[in-house]
């Protein structure tokens, strides 16, 4: 199976929502996700993992502060606090949700 960023954001403008998903199997769910102006997600119930397709910007993750920039990835444990801030117009990223409710234990 193969997906391209541009398939992707194509099947998004098809939908009224800043986010879509567009492959599942088993405990994965792989969305496309390209907030306007303002990310305002809560957190979720299993961990997930960003990798940005386009744009830069700060991202939040559980109060620590980064920048991000095309190519990078993100991981955000379950639970936790987030969100994409002073993102460019052209920022898209794929989202990764995975395992059980509540996230997987570190060792």
């Amino acid at each position: 199976m193969k997906i391209s960023p541009k398939e992707a954001l194509e099947k998004l403008s098809e939908v009224d929502s800043p986010f879509r998903t567009l492959f599942k199997h088993g405990s994965l769910a792989v969305e496309i996700y390209k907030p306007e102006k303002v990310d305002l997600q809560q957190p979720h119930s299993r961990d997930e993992i960003y990798v940005v397709v386009s744009g830069s910007g700060e991202f939040l993750n559980g109060g620590k502060r980064t920048t991000f920039s095309q190519g990078d990835f993100l991981f955000v444990p379950a639970g936790v606090e987030h969100r994409f801030e002073n993102f460019t117009e052209d920022f898209a990223t794929w989202v990764f949700f995975y395992g059980p409710e509540g996230g997987e234990n570190n060792p």
